[in-house]
This record gives structure tokens, C-alpha cells and sequence, in this order.
């Protein structure tokens, strides 16, 4: 009965894609990856209901069943937590950080870590039942990356920060590796359905729509694969940048609505492409700014943020069209906006959580974490802006690195905001998690 009764509901949710009812299973809610949260987000800012801190940062997105939290974190550990107090349930280690959103399909708990394995959970106890290894994980990397010196070192991407956040189809679970593979492993038992080699690590999630699950490579390529088979239906080919790496990779994950699918890409685009054939249907050229964020996909419109030019959009779903002024981020923006009612949440790297108005885009209040609101060693600018000058003043790549890792210590949402009951639950690089009212 147990097995009969989640068939069912695995067929209501991709009969439903972006059902409330479902939208808390996954990675940006469900299959399609609509980012649609299960209720309205509330309109002003009341309180911090709980703060659950875990040993490192946390850039896994929550989940939610029955009351209960789950995310991944940074220090290797997948949590559940009680929704209403912030009490720990549960904590299962791993063996490296969880970097992945958990899946849940009927009683089990499915997520990625860096030790290069897919683990699954019972989603009540935290008991490992069973492990997938891939061939092992990596950052995206490459010589003279990001234009960093020396030119003939390889540097590992400091901005390589998702790993793959697992889909569950048809009773497989379908995610990417820095292994350059897309794998299939069957849900029950964990035994390698199929996988598909793409030319470079695979950190986006797959999304999944019509038989087809796609998803984009750091090759610079976006894939649909027969859900079944893993079979290549198509390969949709974006910018490429030989020369320093920097204009090139899917760290965005697709959007899947009314046979397009919606993309950002390091390339400094937002796609729209045909599920179908993959042939282009229209595109939003960023200006060289990274969309490392997955876009919602709500009546219509389609809702994305950028990375260097800070900038947030709302663009018409059929046309690329903007239906919005473009508005300002203040920062970069990695993490994706959650569709929540009239209200749309997006984290941002200076350690806010912004909440704007659906309709119009106006700011309706913002959350900043304590480490953002000190502001040590002077991350941000008077303006509120990275103190870029500051923090990237030499373009060795150990000083970047460092950069980088300064730029984090204000508190960066990287996690995409949950929304139950009226409830905000999100992650922060700060290492704890907040439920916002």
C-alpha cells in the first residue's frame, strides 16, 4: 500500500508541476523546477522565529515534510529539524559537504555530497539505507580562470559552489557530478540505472518535464536526456571562453513551463528554449553578468537575478520581454527567487533576504544577517556594494581565493528561500539556518 500510495503521488506531482500541494519535495519545489513556494510569503518582517546553526556554511536549500526541516550543510552533516521550535530531529553525517538540495519521494530522503556519493535516508530517522558512488567530485577549474594569475596554473572555481540536487522520476533519482556524468539510480535499491558523459562537471540540478530531463554542463552545452534511457534527445550549445573560462558554464538550473525551458548561464545570458528540439526561442543578454540563478516561472512571467551588475528581472514568458523595471540587487546574486504568493524572496550574497512585491518589484523589506549588518574588515561599501577594490585588489589567484572568502563572511544567501505556512526557512553562509516571519 505504502509503494502503490507514492506511485500515486509521484504521478500527481508531474501530472501538476508546480502544485502547491507538492512544492516542497525538492529543489525549487518540484520536477519542472518552477520555484513556487506552497503558500504567500509574508508582507512585512515581523521576526526571527528559530536560528539553527550547523559547523559550516550552508548553501543547500530546506525542504519540508510533516513539520520537518531538511537541508544539507558545509560541515558534511544532513539535518531535520523541528519547523516550529528549531529543535534537531535528526543528523546524518557524511562523508564530505552537502552542497546538494535533498529530494523526498515517499520515505526516504535522497541527497549529493562532495565525498562523490548519493545517499539515501529514511526520511523519519536519518538511518543510511543505502550509497551510490560516482567516480568522484570536483570543482569546475582551469587554467588562468577568472583571468587569475599565474596563467598556467589551474584553479579550481571559488564560485563553483552547488553540487547537483537529486531529481526523482519514475522511480529513479536523476542528478550531475563533477565527474562530467548525468546519472540515473534506481530509487529503491540504489543500482545505476544509466548515466550520460557530458565534456565537464555537472553541478546544476536537473529538471525534468514531458519524458525528458534536462540539465547544463560547465561545458557549455544543455542537454535533454530520455528520462528512461538516458538517451541524448538534444544538445543546446551557449557561449564558450577559451581564453580565460569566465564567460562559460550552466551553474543556473532549468525551468520547465509550456513546452520551454528557462536557463541562465555564466555566458551572461537567460535562455528560452524548446523542450522538444532544444532550438532557441529567445534570450536576455545580461551584459557579461553571470545568471548563476535558476529562474521561477510564474503566470506568465519569468523571475531572475544576476551576479556582478546586481541586477533582478522580470521578463514576459513568451517573449523575453521585460514587464518590469529592471531593479537593483545592491550585490551579487547566486541564489534563486521564490515565487510566494504577491511576493517574491531572493537571497543575496551581501547576507540580505529580499522580499519584493510580485506585481511591481518594489522592495517590501529585507533581512540582513548579523555578520552583514556588523560589516567586518569593510566587505561592503558605504553603498552597500562589495568593496570590490578591496577585496580583489591583486588578481593572484590565492588573493582571490581569499577575496572570496571575506566576500562570504558577511552572512551570503546562496540557498533558495522555503515558504510554508507563511514561514521564510533559509540557509546562510554564516553557517546557520532562520525561520523568518
Amino acid at each position: 500500500m505504502r509503494a502503490a500510495a507514492a506511485r500515486v503521488a509521484l504521478a500527481a506531482l508531474l501530472a501538476g508541476a508546480g502544485s502547491p500541494l507538492h512544492a516542497q519535495a525538492m529543489f525549487r519545489g518540484d520536477a519542472a523546477h518552477l520555484g513556487i513556494a506552497a503558500s504567500a510569503a509574508p508582507r512585512e518582517f515581523h521576526r526571527v522565529r528559530w536560528v539553527f546553526p550547523t559547523g559550516a556554511r550552508v548553501v543547500s536549500s530546506p525542504v519540508w515534510r510533516d513539520g520537518v526541516v531538511l537541508f544539507g550543510s558545509d560541515d558534511g552533516n544532513i539535518y531535520a529539524v523541528d519547523a516550529a521550535t528549531g529543535r534537531q530531529r535528526w543528523m546524518a553525517r557524511t562523508g564530505g559537504p552537502v552542497s546538494s538540495t535533498p529530494a523526498l519521494s515517499g520515505e526516504r530522503l535522497f541527497a549529493t555530497s562532495y565525498d562523490g556519493r548519493l545517499y539515501a535516508l529514511d526520511v523519519r530517522s536519518g538511518e543510511v539505507l543505502w550509497k551510490f558512488a560516482t567516480e568522484g567530485e570536483r570543482r569546475f577549474e582551469a587554467r588562468g580562470l577568472h583571468g587569475m594569475q599565474p596563467r598556467t596554473q589551474t584553479f579550481a572555481d571559488m564560485y563553483d559552489v552547488y553540487l547537483s540536487s537529486p531529481l526523482v522520476v519514475d522511480g529513479k533519482v536523476v542528478f550531475g557530478s563533477g565527474d562530467g556524468h548525468v546519472y540515473a539510480v534506481d530509487a529503491a535499491t540504489g543500482r545505476l540505472a544509466w548515466k550520460f558523459a557530458t565534456g565537464d562537471v555537472v553541478h546544476a540540478s536537473p529538471a525534468y518535464a514531458d519524458g525528458l530531463v534536462v540539465v547544463g554542463s560547465w561545458d557549455g552545452r544543455l542537454y535533454a536526456l530520455d528520462a528512461a534511457t538516458g538517451t541524448q534527445r538534444w544538445a543546446f550549445q551557449a557561449g564558450v571562453d577559451p581564453l580565460i573560462h569566465n564567460q562559460q558554464g550552466f551553474q543556473s538550473s532549468p525551468a520547465i513551463a509550456e513546452g520551454t525551458v528557462f536557463v541562465g548561464c555564466r555566458d551572461g545570458h537567460l535562455y528560452a528554449v524548446d523542450l522538444r528540439s532544444g532550438a532557441p526561442k529567445w534570450n536576455v543578454d545580461t551584459e557579461g553578468s553571470w545568471v548563476n540563478s535558476s529562474p521561477a516561472v510564474a503566470q506568465g512571467r519569468v523571475y531572475f537575478a544576476t551576479s556582478d551588475s546586481a541586477r533582478y528581472h522580470v521578463v514576459d514568458a513568451a517573449t523575453g520581454r521585460p514587464v518590469q523595471p529592471v531593479g537593483s540587487t545592491r550585490a551579487y546574486v547566486f541564489g534563486s527567487p521564490t515565487v510566494a504568493g504577491d511576493t517574491v524572496l531572493l537571497g543575496v550574497l551581501d547576507g540580505s533576504l529580499q522580499a519584493r512585491d510580485r506585481l511591481d518589484g518594489r522592495l517590501l523589506w529585507e533581512f540582513r544577517t548579523e555578520a552583514s549588518r556588523a560589516n567586518r574588515d569593510w566587505v561592503l561599501g558605504a553603498d552597500g556594494r562589495f568593496n570590490s577594490a578591496l577585496l580583489f585588489a591583486s588578481s593572484w589567484g590565492d588573493a582571490n581565493a581569499e577575496g572570496a572568502r571575506r566576500q562570504q563572511g558577511v552572512g551570503s544567501f546562496f540557498a533558495t528561500p522555503l515558504v510554508v505556512d507563511g514561514t521564510v526557512y533559509i540557509g546562510s553562509a554564516d553557517a546557520n539556518v532562520y525561520a523568518i516571519e
